[in-house]
């Protein structure tokens, strides 16, 4: 991951896919108004991704941070998102440095495959069977979210929920294509083992980003 992290000059510039102003559709955060940044690059490949697109970090012009910083600001947020592809593959302590500079919240959605860079305000660690997060991320998860396919997945659920703070939120997310099937199963999971709550990707009933 060094030479991956290298050509980006330590940080002062990321691989930008896209970035918009809109409303945090999942977890704990659900709702809140939030300035999304999506770096490309990404090699944990869940099948069922939604943002496949922004796996290949080469697609992407390296963006230097000031201006990311500057279009977080011109879009009048107060709080900013930053997810991926893959966050955890890039140095943030600098970009992070910057948002909280101006007085901006910083937020990261990440897997934890690799030891993650950046101060950030909320950490949601959303871990992935192929690819599982590094021992360093867990006690820094402000929220566990874990996708559920197939009911079997709730084991890798619980086995995540027992490395992390017991400060740390937990989240069941069912996994878009499979809604109608699994969330009577997540329900009835939930109501069984209430420290668990709900997680849904409410901005894809809402039309929005």
């Amino acid at each position: 991951m060094a030479e991956t992290r290298d050509i980006f000059n330590g940080g002062d510039m990321l691989p930008v896919m896209e970035e918009f102003y809109t409303l945090q559709g999942e977890g704990y955060n659900m709702g809140k108004a939030a300035y999304f940044i999506r770096v490309g690059g990404c090699d944990v490949g869940c099948s069922w991704c939604d943002s496949k697109e922004s796996w290949n970090e080469k697609m992407f012009p390296p963006v230097e941070i000031e201006k990311i910083v500057e279009n977080a600001i011109s879009a009048n947020a107060n709080t900013v998102v930053i997810t991926g592809g893959e966050p955890s593959l890039y140095p943030l302590d600098k970009l992070t440095n910057l948002l909280q500079e101006k007085g901006i919240t910083t937020m990261v959605e990440t897997s934890g495959a690799h030891d993650l860079s950046g101060h950030w305000d909320w950490i949601c660690l959303s871990p992935k069977k192929f690819s599982p997060p590094r021992s360093s991320v867990y006690p820094k998860a402000d929220e566990l979210k874990v996708i559920i396919k197939y009911e079997a997945d709730l084991k890798w659920a619980e086995m995540n929920a027992e490395l992390v703070s017991e400060k740390t939120m937990l989240f069941l997310q069912p996994e878009w294509s499979k809604v109608p099937e699994i969330m009577p199963l997540l329900t009835d999971y939930i109501m069984k083992n209430p420290k668990w709550r709900m997680s849904l990707q409410s901005h894809k009933y809402m039309g929005i980003p």
